[in-house]
């Protein structure tokens, strides 16, 4: 029996349990916003997106969401970690890990 074995592989189950945790969270609040992502994705570049683009708007008024390097960068964030997501998904499945 080597308890320094086990002392290290407890740790390592409490530290994969706690991030397993934390991914279901995260994946959760993902899942709940799928529907403004679509909406998102949809309006950036449409015809409303160029139309909403004209005129001056308030000061008062965000609309970070007519710049193209925000919307753009959520977009390919989200895509990125979309991968990421799918590239472990595949190791796990596979048990590569």
């Amino acid at each position: 029996m080597d308890l320094q074995r086990i002392k290290e592989m407890e740790e390592r189950l409490n530290r994969c349990t706690a991030a397993r945790a934390d991914l279901d969270r995260q994946l959760g609040r993902m899942e709940e916003l799928r529907e403004d992502m679509i909406r998102l994705f949809a309006y950036y570049g449409s015809e409303d997106w160029y139309e909403d683009r004209e005129g001056e708007i308030p000061k008062d008024v965000p609309a970070g969401v007519l710049s193209e390097d925000l919307v753009y960068d959520e977009i390919t964030a989200i895509r990125d970690s979309a991968f990421r997501m799918m590239e472990l998904s595949t190791d796990i499945l596979k048990n590569r890990i």
